[in-house]
């Protein structure tokens, strides 16, 4: 259904692609379209979907005017079992069975050096999509995407730790503490897949200007330090099995400290998909393409560092355009 764009207010089908190992994004996103059926959803494999999907009030359940009604994942069972769960009409067997039958696609799987391959048949259809973060976890594929952005297609990617709602009040008024030199953000799991949460996490604290990246630590335990223009130093201690992490961020300024922590996963992913269904009525992106880009300079960065023995990663190495 590629055409006019924006999409402005007409009825949203949108079409959704998962899963990865570990993501049961298509499971509760596509539920924050659709509703659920919760007899359903309470068996799905990803156990605290339908905790904190079964806390929220049905009124606030929904994005007027969009459904989520074509799904595919790698495996037919698990896009079958998303549908039932989750009120999706169609299971198609190749995501390309999509074209011509959605208005905009969800890419909800969360490895970057996947997403060229499965977003491709999208962008160069004109249909616009969003994408899990993160975005991209090489050089090579940052620079596809800004190829694919600067020829005029539309796409956005975020985490949806950018939208944490005890952080929202503090990115831009921080006065308390005084000027920012310190933010500590913990998280769990990989680096390559999850590194992006606490980079967007305190993305909005700073804003644009970081400078560089170090990882001193393994694959299993990252060790971060990244460095700002504003002078603010940022660490990001990534450890596997550090599930206690996801939720706290530590702010130290001149004059004072903030401890923000949060548990309310479904108001964070609940307004990064509003915002994307925004973006398609209006055109307008939620944040500018440019602080993505940075953020995937930081990821790979990361990894770059660690892979060179823990060398600092000057971000002006990371090339996002083909020389």
């Amino acid at each position: 259904m590629a055409g006019i764009w924006p999409l402005g207010d007409k009825e949203l089908n949108i079409g959704i692609l998962g899963m990865t190992e570990g993501n049961g994004h298509p499971y509760s996103w596509s539920a924050m379209f659709n509703g659920y059926n919760r007899e359903h959803m309470d068996k799905c494999p990803f156990p605290v979907i339908p905790v904190y999907l079964n806390k929220q009030p049905a009124h606030t359940i929904g994005i007027p005017g969009a459904r989520i009604t074509h799904i595919h994942c790698d495996n037919r069972a698990d896009a079958e079992d998303v549908a039932r769960c989750s009120l999706i009409e169609n299971v198609v067997n190749k995501p390309e069975d999509m074209i011509g039958q959605v208005d905009a696609v969800i890419c909800a799987t969360d490895i970057g050096s996947e997403h060229v391959d499965r977003c491709r048949p999208f962008i160069e259809a004109d249909i616009p999509m969003f994408i899990d973060k993160p975005l991209v976890d090489n050089e090579k594929d940052l620079q596809t995407f800004v190829k694919w952005r600067k020829e005029g297609k539309h796409f956005i990617s975020s985490s949806s730790m950018r939208y944490v709602k005890t952080n929202e009040p503090y990115f831009k008024n921080h006065y308390e503490i005084g000027k920012l030199m310190y933010i500590c953000k913990p998280m769990c799991k990989k680096w390559e897949t999850y590194g992006i949460h606490a980079l967007e996490c305190i993305y909005p604290f700073l804003g644009e200007g970081f400078e560089s990246i170090q990882n001193t630590g393994t694959y299993e335990r990252n060790m971060i330090h990244i460095t700002h223009k504003s002078g603010c130093d940022v660490h990001i201690p990534l450890t596997a099995e550090m599930y206690g992490a996801s939720g706290i961020t530590m702010l130290i300024g001149s004059a004072g400290n903030k401890i923000l922590t949060d548990s309310d996963s479904y108001y964070s992913f609940k307004k990064q998909l509003d915002k994307f269904v925004e973006y398609l009525r209006t055109g307008v992106e939620p944040f500018p393409f440019s602080e993505t880009i940075e953020l995937m300079k930081l990821l790979i960065g990361g990894i770059m560092s660690r892979e060179q023995g823990g060398r600092k990663v000057l971000l002006s190495e990371i090339k996002e355009t083909v020389s």
